[in-house]
């Protein structure tokens, strides 16, 4: 097969693109600069996409002997992932650039370009396996976790769609630790191999993120008052905040109770921050829209019991789900989803909900809302 191997100058994708080289494929590597402004030099292992990490992607790319091409994809990075963070938050919700960064760059504007150039793939160094099988109708493409636990990253490549997984590679899928892939690198010779991970949001290299709403967006000040409507101090911009949240709030007085605040509530039409006890932000119904389902051979219409999970690291929790048929025409269909076990604290609005059966991925959704049923003893997790 001619595979696309995207190459960001790490370890991670530098071992998927040799693999691929050993695995027969006729491989190309491409590093994609999403920065409009690149650095010369990633600052330690914050931020990635700089001028220094396509360097040695060019490095990796030439120990492997194949060709190598850096694609300006600032544009539409700038026009997707970065204008829905910011679109999002000014929403009052807690996106996560990682999914739409996957969803509009990784496999949308790099694999459509992929194919319209006649590669058969796209290989990328996420941690996550790929299963296909044989069932009723055809090949079945299954998305799971990885046997690496702590780097797995099926959550937030759940949004590709099933069209796009049966046109992904994932090298990695069988690497049980980093170490793992890091030994791999060194036998191969790749200078990355010792490399620092990045980690963060990868446009906002300094970790600072109010701040960085805070210059896109401005300074918006207003209040921050409890569910009774009780003014407890100001903020800087709505925008900053997001349900969970404990620190930062910057209020002088504490709770009568003593107990800490956290953010319920953000409600941009007024540009206010609802603060109050913990209690408060258990869940266990929640909505999505936007809905993404992988799995065409699990009926998704009737109830299923599954599990979900909310945070790209968070613990999967126990739940019944279902896809709500009757949507619009040219709409993603919503699903509905009950916790059946504990319940979740701390669940936005624009956070991705995820569906695993096991370790397979089944679907994903955008968070639309969250709510406490009635009569519930469960115990919260923190989501």
């Amino acid at each position: 097969m001619r595979v696309l191997a995207a190459m960001s100058g790490g370890v991670d994708s530098a071992v998927a693109a040799a693999l691929a080289v050993e695995a027969g494929h006729e491989v190309v590597g491409v590093h994609m600069a999403l920065s409009r402004s690149r650095d010369q030099f990633r600052t330690g292992s914050r931020g990635c996409c700089s001028i220094e990490d396509a360097g040695d992607a060019r490095r990796a790319a030439d120990v492997l002997g194949i060709p190598y091409y850096v694609w300006d994809l600032s544009e539409r990075f700038e026009e997707t992932v970065v204008a829905d963070f910011l679109s999002e938050y000014e929403a009052g919700r807690t996106p996560n650039p990682c999914v739409r960064c996957n969803e509009h760059i990784k496999f949308e504007a790099l694999l459509d370009k992929a194919t319209a150039l006649g590669f058969d793939a796209v290989a990328t160094g996420h941690y996550a396996r790929l299963v296909a099988r044989e069932a009723a109708g055809g090949t079945v493409h299954e998305l799971h976790r990885s046997p690496n636990t702590e780097k797995d990253q099926s959550y937030v490549l759940a949004v590709m769609g099933p069209g796009r997984l049966a046109r992904a590679m994932f090298p990695l899928g069988g690497f049980a630790s980093k170490a793992e892939v890091r030994a791999a690198a060194a036998e191969r010779g790749l200078s990355v191999s010792a490399k620092p991970d990045s980690y963060d949001i990868c446009f906002v290299a300094d970790g600072d993120t109010p701040g960085f709403l805070r210059d896109r967006l401005g300074e918006r000040p207003g209040e921050i008052v409890t569910p009774d409507g009780e003014v407890l101090g100001e903020h800087e911009g709505a925008y900053a905040f997001t349900v969970g949240q404990r620190k930062g709030l910057k209020i002088d007085r504490p709770a009568p109770d003593g107990r800490p605040r956290y953010v319920l509530d953000v409600q941009p039409a007024t540009n206010t921050v609802v603060v109050g006890p913990a209690e408060l932000l258990t869940v266990d119904e929640i909505a999505g829209e936007r809905t993404v389902w992988l799995a065409a051979d699990v009926p998704a219409d009737d109830w299923l019991d599954a599990e979900v999970q909310v945070r790209a690291h968070g613990a999967p929790v126990p739940a019944r789900v279902r896809v709500r048929s009757g949507h619009a025409a040219g709409t993603a269909p919503a699903l509905e989803c009950e916790l059946t076990g504990e319940r979740l604290r701390g669940v936005a609005a624009g956070q991705s909900l995820v569906v695993y059966s096991g370790t397979r991925v089944l679907g994903q959704a955008t968070v639309a809302s969250a709510r406490r049923a009635p009569a519930r003893t469960a115990p919260a997790r923190t989501a």
